[in-house]
């Protein structure tokens, strides 16, 4: 394991692409900038693939369009073959999580497009588009429309749009996130007997992917980013050969080392843009909510139960069949609120999480609620602003205000979201969509207190 500043070069070869100390902010809705990327410093040589493995608020997007060339960096540089970038990345092709085809134009219209732009004549792009998607598998839907395949053959044509312009490194943002699992499955085992040909056009591969056995089961290394903002926290050599078994003990005992370091206490400070000092039980900014319900807490809880109250979370995924990924936000929120307790790759029921699967559903409500106030600091600091209020209301848009100087706008939103969501659970608060506005329940004393 080697740090990503430091890396060795270790074809000898110069990288077709070189990121240095890359920083990118946005202006927030106040004026003030939003950091989303920080100090990031990577490279991509020759006969690999490397992932960027993070979640949600890592900037992992953000980086790899600035390695596009779609976005400049505010301050940095990112290289192609030793020239600084100043717009358009010449050597690089994107597929997308969200497809991105003209519904109006068929596949091979499609697959010609970056073709077309290049200014290709028509001739030698229908051949090239045609070879190319023979190549991904679609051999005979050239006239199709995207509105006729499934979601598995319109990625399938975004590769071939991709790989038809032969980059010399291809960039994927999530490119199998909006699929089925078995899609998924088989869409990645084709790219890789792809990769291994002797014919693929392209020198270098770049995946952004929140989900740890896929960096596992394609990457040979791994950057593993933090969040708010996004900067490497480590780089991870991957030497298991091709193909990667799930089930394989090195397997899984790098996914438990990556789960470990992503799941860890991040000691590096984050690059907040301000300079006040976090109250020491944590702030919303610094703490952010996990994207999980009540209800979704509470099943991870009784199904750890019923396995005995403890048990191996990429064991525990793989038996409900879902990724490790699947878990982790449901896992951080019960740990956040300190009905569960984890531990490197296990994850054990607290006491308090006993309690809260066992009790009625009035007690079950007021421990939520004791434990969501005292622990999570967006609803901790919900409670504690509409107390000091005289009718025990504020208007959603002063939390949002807030939230803004440390989270994009949509970030915001999913955070008051899920202070909502807990806040009603446990009757701490209200919420009237109509007027924006929440209001306390009834419970003054027992908050004050």
């Amino acid at each position: 394991m080697t740090s990503a500043a430091n890396s060795p070069n270790k074809s000898g070869a110069e990288p077709i692409i070189e990121v240095s100390h890359v920083t990118k902010s946005f202006v927030s809705p106040d004026g003030s900038p939003l950091a989303v990327l920080d100090d990031i410093s990577l490279d991509l040589r020759e006969g690999e693939i490397v992932a960027l493995l993070g979640r949600s608020g890592s900037g992992k997007s953000t980086l790899l369009r600035c390695i596009a060339g779609l976005i400049a960096p505010t301050s940095g540089i990112v290289r192609y073959r030793g020239q600084t970038l100043n717009g358009a990345n010449p050597g690089v092709a994107m597929v997308f999580q969200s497809f991105a085809l003209l519904p109006w134009l068929t596949v091979r219209q499609n697959v010609e497009l970056g073709l077309e732009a290049l200014g290709v004549p028509p001739a030698d792009r229908r051949s090239r588009a045609e070879r190319a998607i023979d190549t991904i598998g679609l051999d005979g839907f050239e006239l199709a429309y995207p509105r006729e395949l499934s979601g598995g053959m319109r990625q399938r044509v975004g590769f071939a749009r991709a790989l038809v312009v032969e980059p010399e490194a291809l960039l994927m943002d999530e490119p199998f996130s909006a699929l089925d699992v078995l899609t998924a499955q088989n869409l990645r085992a084709e790219l890789l007997r792809l990769w291994q040909e002797k014919d693929f056009p392209t020198k270098a591969m770049l995946i952004v992917t929140h989900n740890i056995e896929e960096a596992v089961l394609l990457a040979d290394r791994i950057f593993v980013l933090g969040a708010n903002p996004g900067r490497i926290r480590t780089e991870i050599d991957c030497h298991l050969p091709h193909p990667r078994a799930r089930h394989d003990e090195s397997f899984q005992g790098l996914v438990d080392h990556i789960y470990t370091l992503m799941t860890g206490p991040d000691t590096r400070p984050p690059a907040h843009i301000w300079t006040a000092a976090p109250a020491p039980e944590g702030t919303p900014i610094d703490t952010p909510l996990p994207q999980a319900t009540v209800g979704g807490m509470s099943g991870l809880l009784e199904i750890l139960i019923a396995h005995g109250g403890r048990d191996d979370l990429p064991q525990l995924a793989h038996t409900l069949t879902f990724e490790v990924d699947d878990l982790l936000p449901l896992v951080d929120a019960a740990q956040l609120l300190g009905l569960a307790e984890v531990q490197d790759a296990d994850i054990q029921v607290a006491e308090d999480g006993r309690k809260f699967v066992a009790a009625n559903i009035v007690e079950s409500k007021m421990i939520f609620a004791e434990r969501a106030r005292e622990r999570a600091p967006l609803v901790r600091a919900i409670c504690q602003s509409l107390l000091t209020t005289k009718d025990g209301t504020l208007s959603e848009e002063f939390f949002l205000d807030l939230l803004r100087r440390g989270f994009s706008e949509e970030e915001a939103r999913e955070q008051m979201r899920i202070a909502i969501d807990w806040g009603r659970f446990g009757e701490l608060f209200d919420f009237d969509a109509n007027t924006g506005q929440l209001k306390l329940e009834r419970r003054d004393e027992e908050l004050a207190s």
